[in-house]
């Protein structure tokens, strides 16, 4: 028997690795959990608002990788707009000023509950309690 070779040079099986270490599997309930922790009638402490804005921009950042990789964006004129507006928040800098921040917050959250329900409907996802 022969040894097997890579196809990739050794750089990029290293940069393959690396993103495989990072991976992190898309979690619906967690994206409900800070979904609603923004939405909430009583706006997060500072420090806890920067963290589910953290999260949030995670958790739509895989919804938009997923909604692209199943061509959703193509098939459904709504999912598409929620893509643009998920690149349109993502390209600006939070807001320092809070009441702006926590509008932003809110505003990452309906977007982050309105995709989920649209890859859930599409089959995209599965349904989350």
């Amino acid at each position: 028997m022969s040894q097997w070779t890579s196809p990739l040079p050794e750089s990029d099986l290293a940069a393959v690795l690396e993103k495989v270490r990072e991976w992190q599997p898309f979690d619906g309930d967690a994206v409900l959990d800070d979904a609603a922790a923004a939405l909430d009638d009583v706006s997060p402490a500072a420090g806890a608002a920067e963290d589910i804005a953290e999260r949030l921009r995670g958790h739509l950042a895989q919804m938009v990788t997923i909604a692209v990789a199943a061509e959703e964006d193509r098939r459904d004129a709504a999912t598409a707009q929620l893509i643009d507006q998920v690149r349109t928040l993502s390209a600006e800098d939070a807001p320092g000023d809070r009441r702006q921040a926590i509008g932003h917050l809110r505003r990452m959250g309906w977007i982050a509950g309105e995709l989920l329900d649209r890859l859930v409907a599409a089959r995209c996802l599965r349904e989350v309690a």
